[in-house]
């Protein structure tokens, strides 16, 4: 009888990134914008228990299903052959099976709010589940993330108004995470784009070729204006969080275009601090009414 590895709680830990924090925040940021977006900066606490916890849940879980879709290509990238799937430190259904718990899990929290939100979290699910096969059959993996991660400022909005037709504020803050994550995840795939290349997984990345810079620069450009049309229907204090933020992502595209490629990891490591200070507008809007 064959024994296949469960791994422990430290191969655990690592199959779900969280010593490498950033896509929690990634992911957290935009689902916050939503949240604080559609409650003027007071949502329920019920809210952002449900949504913060449901951040942890399915980041951890979109980890495992990503390393369980990329088990027989992680091994031949130099930066990924020491996950634990593509390590054998722990087998590829026993990572399945975690995936299934985490998505329960997340579904029980979901439970605790409406019926809207919870038939939006299925399309959540079906987002975060198809993206790590995106890069099989198209150059836009990125775009399809964007959308797994867009959509938790969608559900959050519905969660705190109980519509999500009611503004355009959700939609663009759904159609602005999709840039932001075709920016900065493409600058994360720099790093390994010769390593796809050889093993034939297709990035946007590997697409672009030389212009990949450029773009990602511009797709930075309109994320911000996209979330200057938000702030723009919100307070001046608001509007001076969107400003702050949009300096500090023309800070980062200028020196991703002053040090090229080379610096593309480190513009993914750092773009997620736009989206904290995007919502410390919408944090600070609060003391200052009550100042």
């Amino acid at each position: 009888m064959i024994i296949r590895p469960v791994g422990s709680w430290r191969d655990w830990l690592s199959l779900m990134r969280v010593d490498k924090p950033v896509g929690y925040y990634l992911l957290l940021w935009p689902t916050l914008w939503g949240l604080l977006a559609a409650s003027h900066g007071q949502p329920s606490w019920l809210n952002v228990w449900v949504f913060i916890s449901g951040v942890v849940l399915m980041r951890s879980a979109g980890c495992v299903i990503n390393d369980y879709a990329d088990r027989k290509f992680d091994p031949h990238v130099e930066r990924t052959k020491l996950r634990p799937i593509a390590a054998g430190k722990i087998a590829p259904k026993a990572a399945l099976l975690g995936f299934f718990i985490m998505l329960l899990l997340a579904f029980l929290l979901v439970l605790q709010t409406s019926l809207l939100v919870i038939s939006l979290a299925f399309v959540g699910v079906v987002l975060a589940s198809f993206y790590p096969f995106m890069k099989r059959y198209t150059h836009f993996p990125q775009a399809w993330l964007g959308m797994a991660f867009g959509w938790g400022a969608v559900m959050a909005w519905a969660a705190e108004t109980g519509l999500v037709l009611d503004s355009p504020v959700p939609w663009l803050l759904f159609v602005a995470n999709i840039c932001w994550s075709l920016s900065y995840d493409t600058a994360y795939a720099l790093a390994d784009r010769v390593d796809d290349i050889k093993i034939g997984v297709k990035s946007t990345a590997i697409w672009l070729g030389e212009k990949a810079v450029l773009t990602i620069i511009s797709l930075g450009c309109v994320v911000m204006l996209l979330l200057g049309l938000v702030a723009w229907q919100y307070g001046a204090v608001v509007q001076a969080g969107w400003l702050i933020a949009t300096i500090y992502e023309v800070y980062l595209c200028w020196v991703l275009w002053q040090r090229g490629e080379s610096w593309g990891f480190d513009f993914f490591l750092k773009s997620h601090r736009v989206g904290l200070l995007f919502c410390s507008g919408f944090v600070l809007d609060v003391f200052y009414k009550l100042s």
